[in-house]
């Protein structure tokens, strides 16, 4: 409990010595770790280690968001045709 406190407080000086509130600093944060898990699976992802429904449930995020995902990073994948 009291590391929760230590980051709290850390989180709360940087708001104090920079112009944006904690929950901005949270979002970045967020943000920043979800595109470092994000790059970790797309690694596996490239050398076949992991598929996509894995790589969804571990992010939590619905298949069509990692395809958009692929393609803004150019990463080859299979396009299935919808008829």
């Amino acid at each position: 409990m009291s590391n929760l406190k230590d980051i709290k407080s850390e989180i709360e000086k940087y708001a104090n010595d920079s112009n944006l509130t904690e929950l901005q600093i949270v979002e970045k944060l967020e943000k920043d770790y979800f595109d470092k898990r994000v790059n970790e699976n797309l690694k596996l992802y490239k050398k076949g280690k992991k598929k996509v429904s894995e790589i969804t449930k571990d992010l939590k995020i619905s298949p069509r968001k990692f395809y958009a995902i692929l393609e803004k990073k150019k990463i080859e994948h299979k396009k299935y045709k919808k008829e």
